[in-house]
Parts: C-alpha cells; sequence; structure tokens
C-alpha cells in the first residue's frame, strides 16, 4: 500500500459515520443561536485566528459557517465586503443585530448550507471555515471553498476528535467513538494537489460556559447524546468535585488551522 492508493475522503467518511459526535441539524443550531452569541464575540479564539489570517490585497471575504458573526464583525474592518454564510436564520439574526450595534454596514448575510447549491455565492478574496467544517463530505466541502477564493482559504478544525475532555468521558465510563481528526483534511488537499500550510491556535475550554451544573449537563448531552442515570449521577459528582476544585485553573482547547494561497500552488 503507498499513499497515493489511500483514500482518505473515504476514510474519513467511514470515520465520520461510526463517531459518536452526530452532525447537528439546523434546528440543533438555532436553539442555540443565543447562547453562543453572548460568549463567543468575547473569546480569545477570535484574535488568535485573525492573526494567522494575511488580507493583504484582499478586499472581499466569504465566511462560510460564519456564526453569530464573531469573525466576520472583526474582519469587516479589514476588507470592503463581507459575505458572512450561514444555514441558521437565527445565527444570522445575531450576527446582524451585533453588526448593527457596532455601527457596521459592509457585512451581507447568505442563508445557505454546506448542501445547497452555491452557484449564486460571491467569489472573495479571502475564504474562510471557522470552527465549521463538521461536513458529511470534506473533499466535497474543499472544492467548494476552493473554487470560491481567488487568493487564500483559511478552515478551522478542531484538534483530538472530541468536543468532551477525556477525563469527563473516563470519569463517568463513557466510551466513544471520535471523529476525523485534522490530519485527514491535510491530506484530502494533499490528494488534490493543494499544498496547506498547518497551525495552531487555542480557545477556551468549554470549563468557562459552566454557570451551572444544568448547563454543565446539557453541554455534555449536547456533544455525546444520551447518557444513563448512572452516568448523569456521576457527571454531577464531577461538577461537585473535579470541576470546582479546578475552576481557577486555565483550560484550553486546541484548533488546527489549515490553510492555502492559491496563487502559489504549483498544482492549481
Amino acid at each position: 500500500m503507498s499513499l497515493s492508493t489511500i483514500d482518505f475522503n473515504a476514510l474519513y467518511k467511514q470515520q465520520k459515520l461510526r463517531s459518536t459526535f452526530k452532525p447537528k441539524n439546523r434546528d440543533d443550531w438555532e436553539k442555540k443561536a443565543k447562547s453562543v452569541s453572548q460568549r463567543v464575540h468575547k473569546s480569545i479564539y477570535n484574535s488568535e485566528l485573525l492573526s494567522k489570517m494575511d488580507f493583504t490585497g484582499c478586499s472581499t471575504l466569504l465566511d462560510v459557517g460564519c456564526g453569530a458573526g464573531n469573525i466576520a464583525i472583526l474582519a469587516s474592518k479589514k476588507v470592503q465586503k463581507v459575505y458572512a454564510l450561514d444555514f441558521s436564520k437565527n445565527m444570522l439574526k445575531h450576527l446582524k443585530e451585533e453588526a448593527k450595534k457596532q455601527n457596521i454596514d459592509n457585512i451581507t448575510t447568505i442563508n445557505v448550507s454546506w448542501e445547497d447549491n452555491w452557484d449564486d455565492i460571491p467569489t472573495c478574496d479571502v475564504v474562510l471555515a471557522s470552527r465549521s467544517m463538521e461536513v458529511s463530505d470534506m473533499k466535497d466541502a474543499l472544492k467548494k471553498l476552493n473554487k470560491k477564493a481567488k487568493k487564500r482559504v483559511y478552515l478551522t478544525y478542531k484538534v483530538g476528535g472530541s468536543f468532551v475532555n477525556d477525563d469527563i468521558l473516563e470519569f463517568i465510563g463513557k466510551k466513544i467513538v471520535k471523529k476525523p481528526d485534522f490530519i485527514y483534511i491535510i491530506n484530502i488537499l494533499f490528494q488534490m494537489g493543494i499544498y496547506s500550510t498547518l497551525s495552531y491556535i487555542k480557545s477556551e475550554g468549554r470549563k468557562k460556559q459552566y454557570d451551572s451544573l444544568e448547563s454543565f449537563k446539557k453541554s455534555i448531552i449536547w456533544s455525546i447524546g444520551e447518557i444513563s442515570r448512572e452516568q448523569e449521577k456521576l457527571l454531577e459528582e464531577y461538577y461537585d468535585t473535579k470541576l470546582k476544585d479546578n475552576e481557577e485553573k486555565n483550560e484550553y482547547v486546541c484548533w488546527a488551522v489549515i490553510s492555502w494561497d492559491k496563487k502559489s500552488q504549483p498544482c492549481l
């Protein structure tokens, strides 16, 4: 077996289907939009990601899976026009409210999903998919991003294959199948003839979101699905002991930043 004979996109699809972390649908994100908007604009993730992005010679940005607009809002001060795309109308509603609050008028929202037809979506200098690459077909999604970019593409993907800390899972005795990690993307791009650059940034861990036992349990169940009553009791114990004992300790999540410059690609 050689590298050229391995179908990394097929392996990605297989792992995605097996994973405990099932895709969230439109309704799931509609319900979560308000809570996301309340915290995401204050995250250290925003400045860390923007520090990795080069807007030199660029006037337009397409933000795919923009959510509540944490990056779109900040990037609107760096380019002339931002197109913010998301499949959640509530996310876009919160984005527009935040833009209005800050007197920002150069953002156009687009209510479209990964699976929709993108023919009418503008081609932009920079294309970004920030924490929005939980797709069923990674190769197809990467092709869409690349096609809509004139100059540069950036995407971020969580490192480690799990949205819940291993120590929590171990404490409650929950075995999971992890989702495909970022290395699949690197290899899929390579097989597409795209030579990407890899770096890392961080965001706050979920601990900062847990203002009550109920929010803690709700967040864990959101990620891994239903748990047994015994596991729920163990979650309560974890919250009362382990979590509170370390509440002053900073916790971070690592994100892979994968990017490429279209003009410097030898195979494009």
